[in-house]
């Protein structure tokens, strides 16, 4: 090989490194797009389930109190 074969080869060589950069890069973006729709489907997902915890915590103390006024109710009749 000579000096004239040496540089265009050289060229070519950084060409495709470059392409192929571009190309990994793209699909490393891709990827991150994907998990940042999926993190934020999470976060919807645990805000709703936090919802309804509260709503059951809170039917819940509703119950309580009601069984507590029957349980009174029936220690007066007793």
């Amino acid at each position: 090989m000579n000096g004239s074969t040496i540089i265009p080869i050289t060229i070519i060589l950084i060409a495709f490194a470059s392409v192929v950069a571009i190309v990994v890069s793209y699909f490393k973006l891709q990827r991150h797009r994907a998990d940042a729709a999926a993190l934020a489907e999470y976060r919807k997902l645990a805000e709703q389930v936090a919802a309804g915890q509260q709503a059951m915590n809170e039917r819940l103390t509703e119950l309580t109190d009601r069984v507590k006024a029957v349980e009174k109710l029936l220690q007066s009749v007793g």
